[in-house]
């Protein structure tokens, strides 16, 4: 019997020391996300590019060689075209980027994320966005004049109806 109460106080030490442990390393080491005094904007959307851009129109030698129930006056390509977003920060680029259509055939919606770190405070936010190969300049943009508190996480969302979301 001694031999099993033995085996059941070492057990027993064992667990307390791995309880409490673990309940130090949850509380004990500092981890910050956002640095002190920063704030965290994310720019965060999904988006497909705009496919009017590569269709074309069916001659009329087109049309006649397919079967009546085919007969669209357009022809477009599967895979959508990339987008550009910029993001300015008090008139300041920093960020810039085309992003690919998602899918094996380049027929899905572009995706971003990007986090840009600031300090806290007042900052103009000016977003931007192509999805247009064809047009000159942005398709979509929208600035916002935003109070940023220490550690705060903020998001810029794009949604087609409302274009960009500042939340």
């Amino acid at each position: 019997m001694t031999g099993r109460l033995h085996h059941l106080v070492i057990g027993g030490l064992i667990s307390t020391a791995l309880f409490f442990g673990v309940a130090w390393l949850s509380y004990a080491p500092s981890w910050r996300s956002v640095p002190e005094g920063m704030a965290l904007v994310r720019l965060s959307f999904t988006h497909s590019g705009d496919r009017s851009a590569t269709c074309r129109d069916r001659t009329p030698e087109e049309l006649a060689k397919l079967p009546p129930n085919m007969r669209a006056t357009q022809i477009c390509d599967r895979r959508r075209p990339p987008i550009y977003v910029e993001l300015l920060v008090d008139g300041d680029l920093v960020y810039a980027e085309e992003r690919a259509p998602s899918g094996l055939a380049g027929s899905g919606p572009s995706r971003l994320y990007e986090r840009v770190l600031l300090p806290a405070g007042t900052h103009t936010l000016l977003v931007r966005m192509r999805d247009n190969p064809a047009s000159e300049g942005f398709d979509f943009q929208a600035e916002r004049r935003v109070e940023l508190a220490p550690e705060q996480s903020f998001v810029i969302d794009f949604r087609k109806e409302e274009g960009f979301v500042f939340q």
